[in-house]
């Protein structure tokens, strides 16, 4: 402390401008940056570290020529839809939206083929296809073919015919996926050891191009979607419109989080600010704190600018943990330099703020190392953006440590804060209210601890993982009202692909189709039988038992596949089912032009894969999706016979579930790697077994509260709400290591534990509770936003800082006092 209490002396508190002017030139370098600083709602963000299931998803796309890359507008008319009129109104409407240069095409009930001509057959399939844009088709009869065509009801119209939807195709460029394709082949060089020199530096070079790439087509694509909700709006007098789809999803996402991040952020800084000066009454406590959380945030965000390392849906509340973190150091400080100049009224302000850094440094340096260690035990979770939230708070609490003694110690320098009234008086400070229940009311304290212990562990047996999506989003939001459409109305929301790949061909295969006494293109031969194509009857009757089955659960909408185009081309074939041989001579009778959309999407004979497309009805109360893809899976497997490793589950809906099954996983590891870390911590600290035990008590309390609090009622965890009992522990162990230093430091006075209780609580009590009262003042804004889960960690936030607020002043000493662990004086 001498070698630390001389570079202070020597360098900063006397030349305080010199320290001023550096921090400038280090805030103008990263504000260099800010362009950069980005945010990322992309699939890759939300993906488990080393999850195969985002490259399955995309072979899945390229093998069967499909994407999530569109818009969905769903299209309820206040009038009859099928009449001229109606049809007109509705068909502006697509005309506009498909003269977007952004908009390679569109599918709607105007353009899709439909089957209703008495002239329709196989033979004819190609001349007596119409289309309500081609061809002069009534609007009844259109209705009546849509309606009958097992393809369209609940997909692209009611099976009321009263709400139709547009897709509007948004297609991603090659340019992203050369990139793409790139950067992740030199990737895998890397990994694995065999890259040299060169391909770093290709990779670094890559890397740079594939995000600017990605951030102007981003930007690209929420100037489509603008140009389009425009276009939706001079429609809405006609009929109830929504936008829907994967892109609109997450350009709305990253609008939430930059309203949160600036908005929020800033009102949450507003409130921070106002109750600093409610409670302290100087402008200077209000302008140190403030200039301490500036500072901390700018550096951060300009270093992220410049690492290129973007902010996810997850870390995006780093910006509100670091005004926290922060906070709390300076008004540490406040209250420690306030104590002081009560002391000493008459003490030169340089020696007072002297003695405040010297006293303050070291717990605060232990505070700020355990909660290090509190976020950086995230890296454990396995979940990629919630290891980079971890790493972001570990190197934003090391700068917020690194700025406030620096920064507040510069400040007063050159603004020495007067001696109010509120310092100069003698009146006991309330936060002795709890000294004084704790010293008559100890057993009431550790009986009503054991019962909140207890209701934990309850609540967090009832904690589940299971989320839908839509919950995400308040009811007043696009998103929300679009999904229940689609959900209700055409299909479902949540894109779910099931692939399953043909029986390898056997040893010896005669691959001579006369060898056999049964011809497998004319008769329905035995399964034994190979033939190396998907236009057999036995392999076809196989994949329409998997598609009735997926079709037949409660959690499925629409359901297509092979078996859905093989329905239509009987209702073709004047309703009788093809076949044999017509089912042989499918891919040669359907026109090309049909292909694409009955044939490629479900049937790769190149890649010997089929595939069903499900829609998820995320609206759905009791959907459970791990143990939807564990009954398909189950079924395919033990009913139908499939191997393992010929079944393959792919769609945002599994990356999604992946996500959610490990967040369970994620936290136990998590929350046991925090506290086994703390505990050690705590013996290094304090070099007592007792005292690390009795450290330990308040922290379970407070992070067991919040998880029990979400079991109690019913809210699962979620992608935000799995950082919050981490965020918990951290918060409880500032509380907790300011406590037992300071009554350690107390009690040499006069070895009296009831007198140092009442002392600590008139002086670090204090501190600790202005923190908690700022901080829970400061994030009730939250309670605002669109974005459910930004709500939840407001909330949750507030609350852990509530309930570590009141173990570290009631359970917290009624432990000391009983244990009574420090040696007498």
């Amino acid at each position: 402390m001498n070698r630390l209490g001389a570079l202070y002396d020597r360098f900063i508190l006397p030349h305080p401008w010199i320290v001023l002017i550096l921090f400038g030139v280090l805030l103008a370098v990263a504000a260099l940056r800010f362009d950069q600083f980005r945010l990322d709602a992309s699939a890759e963000s939300l993906v488990l570290e080393n999850d195969r299931s985002l490259e399955q998803y995309r072979q899945v796309n390229r093998v069967f020529t499909t994407s999530d890359d569109f818009l969905v507008v769903t299209y309820t008319a206040h009038e009859d839809l099928f009449t001229d009129t109606g049809l007109g109104h509705f068909r502006s409407l697509r005309d506009k939206l498909a003269a977007l240069s952004a908009v390679s095409s569109t599918n709607s009930i105007l353009s899709v083929p439909l089957l209703h001509s008495p002239d329709l057959t196989l033979d004819t399939v190609d001349s007596e296809i119409k289309t309500l844009d081609a061809d002069d088709v009534a609007p009844e009869t259109a209705r009546q073919a849509l309606l009958n065509n097992p393809m369209y009801p609940n997909l692209l119209i009611s099976e009321d015919a009263g709400t139709t939807a547009i897709q509007v195709n948004l297609p991603t460029p090659e340019r992203y996926f050369q990139l793409l394709n790139q950067r992740d082949e030199l990737r895998d060089k890397v990994d694995a050891g065999t890259a040299d020199a060169h391909d770093r530096r290709q990779l670094e070079q890559v890397s740079q191009e594939f995000i600017r790439y990605t951030d102007t087509l981003g930007k690209e694509r929420d100037a489509t979607i603008a140009e389009v909700r425009v276009i939706l709006d001079e429609y809405r007098d006609r009929a109830t419109i929504h936008l829907g789809g994967v892109p609109m999803i997450v350009s709305d996402m990253i609008r939430f989080i930059q309203n949160d991040l600036s908005t929020f952020g800033l009102g949450v800084l507003a409130f921070l600010l106002l109750t600093l000066a409610i409670i302290f009454r100087q402008w200077r406590w209000v302008l140190v704190p403030l200039l301490c959380c500036s500072l901390t945030v700018w550096l951060m965000i300009g270093f992220l600018g410049w690492a290129q390392w973007p902010v996810t849906v997850i870390s995006s509340n780093f910006v509100s943990l670091l005004l926290i973190m922060t906070l709390s150091l300076t008004i540490h400080l406040i209250v420690r330099y306030r104590e002081f100049q009560h002391d000493e009224p008459e003490a030169e302000p340089g020696s007072v703020l002297r003695r405040t850094i010297m006293a303050m440094i070291k717990p605060c340096f232990y505070m700020a190392i355990t909660t290090i260690v509190a976020f950086g035990s995230l890296t454990f979770s396995g979940i990629r953006p919630v290891i980079d939230f971890g790493w972001m708070m570990t190197l934003g609490l090391a700068v917020a440590f690194v700025i406030t003694f620096l920064i507040f110690p510069a400040l007063l320098s050159l603004l020495p804060p007067p001696l109010d009234q509120c310092v100069a008086s003698d009146r006991v400070p309330f936060t002795d209210a709890f000294a004084r229940f704790t010293e008559h009311f100890g057993g009431t304290v550790l009986v009503g601890s054991g019962v909140i212990a207890v209701l934990c562990v309850i609540g967090l047996s009832r904690l589940t993982v299971e989320n839908s999506f839509i919950d995400y989003f308040k009811s007043s939001t696009e998103i929300h009202q679009g999904m229940v459409v689609i959900d209700d109305r055409l299909g479902g929301t949540s894109p779910l692909d099931v692939v399953i790949t043909d029986q390898p061909v056997p040893e010896n295969v005669n691959d001579d189709p006369f060898a056999s006494d049964c011809d497998p293109f004319v008769e329905d031969c035995d399964e034994e039988e190979y033939r190396d194509t998907w236009y057999t009857y036995q392999k076809m009757r196989q994949l329409g038992q998997v598609h009735d089955f997926l079709d037949s659960l409660p959690e499925t909408g629409k359901v297509l596949s092979i078996s859905t185009t093989l329905d239509l081309l009987a209702q073709i074939n004047s309703g009788k089912r093809l076949n044999a041989l017509e089912l042989a001579f499918v891919p040669a009778a359907v026109p090309a032009d049909l292909q694409e959309i009955l044939l490629t999407p479900y049937i790769s004979e190149e890649q010997k894969q089929a595939r069903f497309s499900i829609r998820i009805l995320e609206t759905m109360p009791d959907l459970r999706r791990q143990d939807l893809l564990d009954r398909i899976h189950t079924h395919l497997t033990t009913e139908l016979g499939y191997d393992d490793d010929r079944i393959q589950l792919s769609g945002m809906t599994v990356m999604y579930n992946n996500m959610l099954q490990s967040l369970f996983d994620s936290q136990i590891k998590t929350i046991g790697v925090v506290f086994a870390a703390i505990m050690v911590m705590f013996l290094i600290l304090f070099r007592s077994v007792t005292l690390a035990l009795i450290g330990m008590a308040p922290n379970l309390i407070a992070a067991g509260s919040v998880l029990g609090l979400m079991g109690w009622l019913g809210i699962p965890l979620d992608m935000m709400t799995i950082t919050v009992a981490a965020i918990t522990v951290g918060i409880a162990v500032d509380d907790t290591i300011h406590y037992i230093h300071r009554f350690k430091t107390e009690f040499v006075k006069d070895g009296d534990y009831l007198a140092t209780m009442h002392r600590c609580h008139r002086s670090i009590g204090q501190a600790m509770f202005f923190t908690s009262l700022t901080i829970i003042s400061g994030f009730s804004i939250l309670v605002l936003s669109n974005f459910i889960p930004t709500i939840y960690f407001g909330l949750f936030t507030g609350f852990a800082m509530f309930m570590a607020l009141l173990g570290s002043l009631t359970l917290l000493p009624r432990l000391i006092i009983l244990t009574r662990p420090f040696p007498s004086p």
